[in-house]
Formats: structure tokens, C-alpha cells, sequence
């Protein structure tokens, strides 16, 4: 498996011209089908593709960094599973990616009697969860607040345009 990822590797930079050819591709047709999925007013939607283009050479540098690090080894450990022929790890595995996301919900936001048998079960552990569910909390407002900003640039860059 060492040899197969050394290999990809080496097919990567040999072959940089036709990744970032593919990456390209990819940023085109990621990026028109999430505006139109995302974006429901179709006023929007052609400013907001002018501008996801000019965000694209952007792209570019990072999805290469990031294909050069991470794809070698995610296709070697994809063609492991492949051929591993374990009916019991792939029976682990196919139920490990059923798993749903989990709610996250500040300790504070709880039942009462919920918040007791947590500190009861595990005392240690209510102020990491309770450190870690406001965490996720903020970043998830967070995200909101630089969507909104995102959105209000774009809506004002294409006020600007066309006025």
C-alpha cells in the first residue's frame, strides 16, 4: 500500500496540468448546481455565478495544495477497502457511515432531570460538553452571520454593477 500511495503521488505531479484541469471542472459544476440549489431568488443567481468565477483562480491554488496532500492517501486507503475482503470491518464500516449528525444542544437547554444523570453518570464530563456544545453553538452562528455577509456583499457588488 506504501508503493500504490508513492505512486499516486508521483502520478499527481506528473500529471498537475490534467488535476487542475479535472479541479477546474469540478469548481464550475459545484459551484453552478450549489447556486442554483441554494439560491432561490433567480435574479441572483447570474450575478452570484460572475462572481463565484472570479473567485476561481482562488480555488485553484487551494484545491491543488489541498489534492496534493490528501487525495493520494484518501485513494490508497479507498483501493485498500477494495480489495480487503474482512465481511466483518466492512460491515463495521458500512454502518459507521449510516450514522446521522448529532443535535447539539446546550446542557442549559436540557431537562433537568437529563443535566443530573449526565453529571451523575460522568462528572468530569459535563463542563467539556457543556465547553463544547457552546463552541459549536458559536461557530454555527457564526457560519449564519458570514452567509448573511456573503450574500449582502453579493446582492451590493451586483447593485453596484448594474446601476
Amino acid at each position: 500500500m506504501q508503493n500504490t500511495h508513492l505512486l499516486l503521488t508521483n502520478l499527481a505531479e506528473r500529471e498537475k496540468a490534467t488535476v487542475r484541469a479535472i479541479l477546474d471542472g469540478l469548481y464550475e459544476v459545484g459551484s453552478i448546481h450549489l447556486i442554483n440549489d441554494k439560491v432561490s431568488i433567480k435574479a441572483l443567481r447570474g450575478p452570484l455565478k460572475g462572481i463565484a468565477s472570479f473567485s476561481k483562480p482562488v480555488f485553484k491554488l487551494f484545491a491543488w495544495r489541498w489534492f496534493k496532500r490528501n487525495c493520494p492517501e484518501l485513494i490508497t486507503n479507498w483501493l485498500y477497502r477494495q480489495v480487503r475482503f474482512d465481511e466483518k470491518a466492512l460491515l463495521l464500516e458500512a454502518r459507521n457511515h449510516e450514522l446521522e449528525p448529532i443535535e447539539v444542544e446546550s446542557l442549559r437547554e436540557l431537562p433537568p432531570e437529563v443535566v443530573e444523570s449526565l453529571s451523575e453518570a460522568q462528572p468530569s464530563l459535563s463542563p467539556i460538553i457543556e465547553k463544547q456544545a457552546a463552541e459549536i453553538l458559536a461557530l454555527r452562528s457564526r457560519i449564519t452571520l458570514l452567509s448573511l455577509m456573503v450574500v449582502a456583499l453579493g446582492v451590493v457588488f451586483c447593485w453596484n454593477m448594474f446601476a
